[in-house]
């Protein structure tokens, strides 16, 4: 398996394909062996978010695969034991975060500040830091249903706000 990760949140739109297409290498995979394909929906920030989301939909469109979206917190929170609390930095003195028993989310997904995200785990997600690809496929649930749409999980509003006056 394949896997590369940029962590310049700046170069995440120029890098993704390159990134994709080395991976495959890695791999020794081409496209058109590719049955599906998996993107994190977030919770994240929201171009970063519209980007992957946006060039894994391309890629299902061009190659005739479906695209499965998850939670990216679940992509880490499958491949760990026990109770365990996945926190991520949602920036703005903030922290994505979600609870798992032996894999399965129990609460969450949510974004709050540090103190008040309740309860202590016996384990902290840590590494990996970042969803890994094994995490993202077994994040699936059923493999034989027709994907969902791909919807952000942004749990929050935008930074950007509209002028003053504008209509």
């Amino acid at each position: 398996m394949g896997q590369r990760v940029t962590v310049d949140a700046r170069a995440h739109a120029e890098r993704l394909t390159p990134n994709v297409v080395d991976a495959l290498a890695d791999a020794q995979v081409t496209f058109d062996e590719l049955d599906a394909i998996v993107v994190g929906c977030g919770p994240g920030p929201f171009t970063g978010l519209r980007v992957g989301m946006a060039t894994a939909a391309a890629f299902g469109h061009a190659l005739g695969v479906p695209v499965h979206g998850v939670c990216s917190l679940d992509a880490i929170g499958i491949e760990t034991t026990g109770e365990v609390l996945v926190v991520t930095d949602a920036r703005r003195r903030e922290v994505y975060w979600a609870r798992y028993r032996d894999g399965v989310r129990v609460a969450g997904p949510a974004v709050n500040a540090p103190a008040d995200v309740s309860g202590a785990a016996e384990a902290l997600a840590e590494p990996p830091r970042y969803p890994t690809p094994t995490g993202l496929v077994r994040a699936v649930a059923d493999w034989s249903a027709e994907p969902a749409p791909l919807v952000p999980l942004y749990l929050r509003r935008p930074d950007a706000k509209p002028p003053a006056g504008a209509r």
